[in-house]
């Protein structure tokens, strides 16, 4: 079968970012109930995933001239945050998709451009197969397309393909033999194309994302498109799918923040030498709630600023101003990274030693803070900031190496404000 002749789905049209937002909270509520349990069995949220797409949840970004509410990356980032705080895994598996989408609105292909909108309305969704074994970089994929006709062949094994399981059609990076580099959208049920349910992270554990398979997998040519990977001219693309990241990491310590004060309400017991009857009156536990909700509201307020920062380079499409994106991104992110960590780990310091009980379930914040921000480490992060603000040049691992210079040099983070 096809992409062409998959049945085409239907989902209901969002018309505005406050009908997103309003509809991602009441789902997040209901997903929030059964976290827990889906965390501590492995059970994968294929329902939810359609309760998403049913919603119209994920066509919210397609643009209006094609149909869709194009809501800002500040909605975006809400809603993701939202989703996150309720189950980060569900809240993350969505991230490759709403990334496609982006890349879909920076293509010249119309055709397929209009093809893959109209299925995300319909309620498609977008998977993901773009990392190697060995975290090969994009120019050193062994992953191959050729020619077969007036079709395309592929061929290759991909892993950490978060959404690939959940997906309707799976965008594949590849390469060909000239080495220029391609991205394909598979139909999920393409003859060839296997995903195995692998992934055996200690956290975000119902992601699904294991491995894909391709084994001579044929693709339509409309669904095949030549990307700008080893270019190194900044887009939005790349900022939109670190924020994404940022918004899921939020979420986790929100989460955790949020069940760090109910057990201190409610089941906690004040410190031994602490001379307060209840963990609500200790005085460093009072301390370290504000250190902590003062550090969540910056990672908030810098995360706030960076979607300001990629809806202006969405905005323009100017280098520039992508430019100064990625690098609004790159802050917001430590910030995230920082405060998921730290909430999620102090947690427990401050809860005590009922908190680690597995009937709560609340190990799984810091088991998925730990292994999601994984994802892009920030270790780079500072240097990458650094390096832009002093000698004006954007060079990371999500610029492929190539340094780009600003010239002359604007688009600072500090116009993000």
């Amino acid at each position: 079968m096809t992409g062409t002749e998959q049945p085409v789905r239907t989902a209901h049209r969002i018309a505005s970012e406050d009908e997103a937002v309003a509809v991602a909270s009441v789902l997040a509520e209901r997903f929030a109930r059964e976290a827990v349990q889906r965390d501590r069995d492995r059970v994968l949220p294929a329902a939810e995933l359609d309760e998403l797409s049913d919603a119209g949840l994920l066509a919210v970004t397609v643009p209006r001239a094609h149909g869709g509410a194009g809501i800002s990356t500040l909605g975006l980032v809400r809603i993701v945050a939202l989703l996150s705080a309720a189950d980060p895994s569900i809240g993350q598996i969505p991230q490759n998709h709403f990334a496609g989408i982006e890349g879909l609105r920076v293509e010249r292909g119309e055709a397929r451009k209009a093809f893959f909108y109209d299925r995300i309305l319909r309620g498609d969704r977008l998977g993901n197969a773009s990392a190697e074994p060995g975290d090969l970089a994009p120019t050193e994929h062994r992953t191959r397309i050729r020619r077969d006709g007036d079709r395309y062949r592929l061929d290759g094994r991909k892993v950490y393909s978060t959404g690939a399981l959940f997906a309707h059609w799976v965008p594949v990076s590849a390469t060909d033999a000239d080495g220029v580099h391609h991205s394909a959208f598979v139909p999920r049920d393409a003859p060839g194309l296997t995903v195995v349910d692998d992934w055996s992270g200690f956290g975000q554990r119902t992601t699904a994302s294991g491995t894909v398979l391709l084994d001579g997998v044929l693709v339509d040519a409309l669904h095949v498109a030549a990307t700008r990977r080893g270019d190194p001219t900044p887009t939005s693309v790349s900022p939109v799918s670190q924020i994404y990241h940022a918004a899921v990491d939020l979420g986790i310590a929100r989460a955790a923040l949020d069940d760090t004060l109910v057990f201190l309400r409610t089941t906690a017991h004040a410190a031994r030498g602490s001379g307060v009857a209840h963990a609500t009156e200790d005085p460093i536990a009072v301390r370290d709630v504000g250190e902590l909700t003062v550090a969540f509201h910056a990672a908030e307020a810098l995360l706030e600023r960076a979607a300001r920062a990629v809806d202006r380079a969405r905005a323009t499409d100017d280098p520039d101003d992508a430019a100064g994106a990625h690098v609004a991104v790159a802050e917001a992110k430590i910030l995230t990274t920082t405060v998921a960590l730290d909430t999620s780990n102090r947690l427990f310091e401050l809860a005590g030693t009922q908190s680690t009980l597995q009937v709560h379930g609340l190990d799984r914040h810091w088991r998925n803070a730990r292994t999601h921000t994984l994802h892009d480490g920030v270790r780079w992060k500072y240097h990458a900031v650094g390096n832009y603000e002093l000698n004006g040049l954007l060079a990371d691992q999500w610029t492929l190496g190539h340094p780009y210079t600003p010239w002359p040099p604007r688009g600072r983070t500090g116009d993000a404000r």
